[in-house]
């Protein structure tokens, strides 16, 4: 009997992502009949010299219900490829144009190579998570890289297993260290700067507490992941992605098996490119402040050159490019219905309602627990708007007055909004979160099972960092 009661555990198996999300889609439906619609009036307002759409405190009026159509259920999704096509094409180009990368067997032969080096010198290996996860920390936190993250999966997550570790923590390195960067940031313009131009803050003020911040939340991320990285090295088992990853290694070595030792001179061409290209990605987001659009047009250019480097026929480059980005459907889908969730909540005019009901609710509790209140509110809000420029825009002019009333400084308000891109990396209605783990093809469900625990610890994390910024009275600088 007890065995059988131990089968039906281990059979147990949650749906597919895309059914996860889909119910989430449903509910937040049943939600726009239960919730009355409602919204703030919005002005034009220019921060950061761009003109922005920002909601007007004290504004707020009920409406006349708005109905939704249950044929919204259906609507929704498609509209929502429409609303997600820029991140939708470009994991397309991202995916076709490693896939030809790839199939020249350069990347794989280079990290065996660079493998091979960490073997004989195992300090290097313990320096790799910290001094990467740094980097890209530092990358999330001074121009927002977020989006970014998402072609360096493709190089990291074959380091990683090289190492001995698994793919989650090749996702972790590039995704997770600019996650900390943007979320503890010390000079983020889409969240900090923004943030502090629509309350009236100097811009980038309150420096050195941030400062700190970053300080500790990306050392406390990278603690985290080398812990777990270290267990995975010993037992590899304990891996939630073990049977994904060894599937994966199985593939490698089956698509690599004639990989010659050395580098040839294809080989070579095929890297020189591949850096190039890395280094011009790197100077166009720094100096030009390049977009998606922009960073998928360079993969695209490494994909052709690459290919024409390694003799791959145009026909066969073609053929290899579909086929990548044919393994990025499944995660197309899943961002068009995460964008499904916003668009039903948009249908029924209730996000308003919902952003004036927490604002009521904050202004019940003590001072001293306002800004960890403040904090939760706006993790509440992310999982509807994943942007920070977007989420700003809609929440400081009503969470700016609302802390000058209950005792807490407005720079405090700004800290707590920040804060909140912390649990981003767990969303499955986020964009990017869906599409890091779409191109490392790992389903959400295990992800989300190994980031919650980290996902707490930040969280209690940021409501301890609040605390001083209230007993302190943390002013404009």
């Amino acid at each position: 009997m007890m065995n059988q009661k131990r089968d039906k555990k281990r059979s147990f198996k949650l749906p597919h992502t895309l059914v996860l999300i889909y119910l989430i889609v449903l509910i937040m439906y049943i939600l726009t009949w239960v919730i009355p619609s409602g919204s703030f009036q919005r002005v034009e307002k220019t921060v950061e010299g761009a003109v922005r759409q920002v909601t007007v405190p004290g504004t707020f009026n009920y409406m006349q219900k708005n109905t939704v159509s249950p044929s919204i259920l259906l609507t929704a999704p498609v509209r929502g490829f429409q609303d997600g096509v820029l991140i939708i094409a470009f994991l397309f180009i991202i995916g076709g144009a490693f896939a030809v990368i790839q199939e020249t067997g350069t990347i794989d032969l280079a990290i065996r190579r660079l493998t091979a080096a960490f073997a004989r010198r195992p300090a290097l290996r313990g320096l790799v998570i910290p001094v990467l996860m740094t980097v890209f920390s530092l990358a999330g936190s001074i121009f927002g890289m977020c989006e970014e993250t998402i072609p360096f999966i493709l190089v990291f997550i074959p380091l990683a297993l090289s190492m001995g570790y698994d793919s989650i923590v090749g996702v972790a390195i590039p995704f997770l260290g600019a996650a900390a960067g943007f979320a503890a940031a010390f000079f983020n313009p889409f969240t900090v700067g923004i943030a502090q131009g629509l309350s009236d803050l100097p811009l980038y003020s309150g420096l050195t507490y941030r400062l700190i911040s970053w300080v500790l939340g990306t050392a406390l991320m990278i603690a985290m992941v080398m812990i777990y990285a270290a267990r995975v090295r010993r037992n590899p088992r304990s891996s939630p992605v073990y049977e994904i990853d060894r599937q994966r290694l199985k593939t490698d070595q089956l698509d690599n098996a004639s990989a010659t030792a050395q580098l040839t001179s294809r080989h070579r061409s095929v890297l020189w490119i591949f850096g190039g290209g890395i280094l011009i990605l790197v100077a166009g987001i720094l100096l030009q402040h390049w977009y998606i659009e922009a960073i998928a047009a360079v993969f695209l250019g490494m994909g052709l050159a690459a290919g024409f480097a390694a003799g791959i026929t145009p026909s066969r480059m073609a053929g290899y490019f579909v086929s990548g980005a044919k393994d990025m459907m499944n995660v197309a889908f899943i961002i068009a219905c995460g964008r499904a969730i916003l668009i039903v909540a948009q249908e029924g005019q209730i996000l308003d309602t919902l952003l004036y009901y927490a604002s009521q609710f904050i202004s019940l509790f003590p001072r001293i627990v306002t800004a960890q209140m403040m904090f939760l509110t706006q993790s509440f809000i992310n999982f509807f708007i994943h942007s920070g420029t977007a989420q700003a825009a809609l929440t400081m002019p009503i969470m700016a007055p609302l802390s000058d009333l209950v005792g807490v400084t407005r720079q405090t308000t700004v800290y707590a909004f920040q804060l909140c891109e912390f649990v981003n990396p767990i969303l499955p209605t986020s964009a990017v979160t869906m599409g890091v783990l779409g191109i490392a093809r790992i389903p959400w469900e295990k992800w989300a099972r190994w980031f919650l625990p980290i996902m707490l610890i930040l969280v209690v994390f940021s409501m301890i960092m609040l605390i001083p910024p209230v007993l302190m009275n943390w002013g404009p600088f």
